[in-house]
C-alpha cells in the first residue's frame, strides 16, 4: 500500500508522494485550518484588535448561526463580548506594568516556591515532637511487623549499614 502522511492540522491521511503532499499542503483546506490552529494561541490584544477592525456579520446576529463558521470574514462577536474582551486586555497590561515594576512576582516563580518551601519546612519542624531519626521513616499502616520484614524493606540504622574496609565494588 505505501507510506501514509497524516496532516495533523486537518486530521487527515493520504498516500505520501511529493505530488499529493505539495498538493495538500498549499491547498485552501489545510491552509484554512492551519490558520484555525495557530490562532488559538494568539492573545487577547491581537484578537480584540482584529474583531474591532471587522464589520459584524449580518446573518449571525439575524440568526445566531453562520454558515462560513470561523472562516466568515465578518466578526461574529456581539457588544458584550468585546466588552469582556477589552477588559481582559486592560487586566493583562496591569499586570504586565505591576510585574516590570517588581511589584509583584509572576505566579508561579521559583522565588515563590522557596519562599512556600522554607515556610512549609519551618513549620513542620517547630509542629514536630518526634525526634528527627523518628520523623525520616514512618512505617506505612498495614505492613507485617517490623521483624517479619525482609531486610530491603527495613530501615537503615542509624550510623548507616556497615560497609567492609575492603570491599570494591565493580
Amino acid at each position: 500500500m505505501g507510506k501514509r502522511y497524516f496532516c495533523d492540522y486537518c486530521d487527515r491521511s493520504f498516500q505520501d508522494n511529493l505530488h499529493n503532499r505539495k498538493k495538500h499542503l498549499n491547498g485552501f483546506q489545510h491552509l484554512r485550518t492551519k490558520k484555525v490552529w495557530y490562532d488559538l494561541f494568539r492573545d487577547a490584544a491581537a484578537i480584540l484588535q482584529e474583531e474591532q477592525s471587522k464589520k459584524t456579520c449580518r446573518k449571525f446576529l439575524q440568526t445566531g448561526q453562520c454558515d462560513f463558521g470561523p472562516n466568515c470574514r465578518f466578526s461574529h462577536m456581539t457588544e458584550e463580548d468585546l466588552e469582556k474582551l477589552k477588559r481582559q486586555v486592560q487586566e493583562e497590561k496591569r499586570a504586565k506594568e505591576q510585574q516590570h515594576e517588581g511589584r509583584v512576582n509572576p505566579p508561579g516563580t521559583i522565588e515563590d516556591w522557596l519562599e512556600k518551601r522554607a515556610k512549609r519546612l519551618g513549620t513542620a519542624k517547630a509542629d514536630s515532637t518526634l525526634p528527627e531519626e523518628q520523623s525520616v521513616f514512618q512505617y506505612p499502616p498495614g505492613w507485617p511487623p517490623v521483624q517479619d520484614l525482609p531486610p530491603s524493606l527495613r530501615a537503615p540504622p542509624p550510623g548507616g549499614w556497615n560497609v567492609p574496609p575492603n570491599l570494591q565494588w565493580g
